[in-house]
């Protein structure tokens, strides 16, 4: 376990990459953590145990690009995980993390270590999806991805879900989400989209 000291070299620092389902997060994610490994830096990968879709030991995005993780029950499994040499955590669907994942993130660029967050910005029904908001507002740098709209093709920025469940953590894919933009996005449960080619 690293011991979270503050590294006054400034080079620590926290970079969120945000937006709704099948945005291309995890693409991003792992396309960072794959610049760092080339720059022969040491990395960890982390994602939620309970975001088992595809893999239990990998980071997947939906188009099956993937890269080797830690699944952890939470924040405090997290931040005991990390090793000592590492210079960059990558934190993936880091909305399914209890709160105490926004003091982790601060601590580990605190320590000097490069944080790299994806994840949901908001909820299904439109609403900002804690914690990322809160670690939004203290990185460095924040990138939003957007996808396209399985309703009318324009940019998308929410997450439609299209199945009957109203708990706001709702593990799925493309049977249970579709990306919508403003003007197509309802804010309740609504069947899929049924778009022509």
């Amino acid at each position: 376990m690293r011991k979270f000291e503050r590294d006054f070299r400034g080079t620590g620092r926290i970079e969120v990459i945000a937006g709704s389902m099948f945005s291309g997060k995890t693409e991003e994610l792992i396309r960072r953590v794959k610049r760092a490994l080339l720059a022969r830096q040491k990395v960890q990968a982390f994602k939620p145990r309970i975001d088992n879709r595809y893999d239990a030991t990998h980071i997947v995005s939906h188009g099956a690009i993937t890269i080797e993780a830690v699944a952890v029950a939470g924040s405090e499994s997290l931040k005991e995980r990390v090793e000592e040499d590492t210079e960059v955590v990558a934190i993936d669907e880091a909305q399914f993390f209890d709160e105490g994942i926004i003091e982790a993130c601060d601590g580990l660029a605190n320590a000097g270590i490069r944080v790299i967050v994806a994840g949901l910005d908001q909820d299904y029904r439109g609403r900002p999806f804690a914690p990322i908001p809160q670690i939004m507002a203290i990185a460095e740098e924040v990138t939003k991805v957007r996808a396209v709209c399985t309703v009318c093709g324009d940019v998308a920025s929410r997450s439609q879900r299209v199945v009957r469940e109203t708990a706001t953590v709702l593990v799925g894919g493309a049977e249970a989400y579709e990306a919508r933009c403003r003007a197509c996005f309802q804010p309740h449960d609504v069947p899929p989209a049924r778009r022509s080619a």
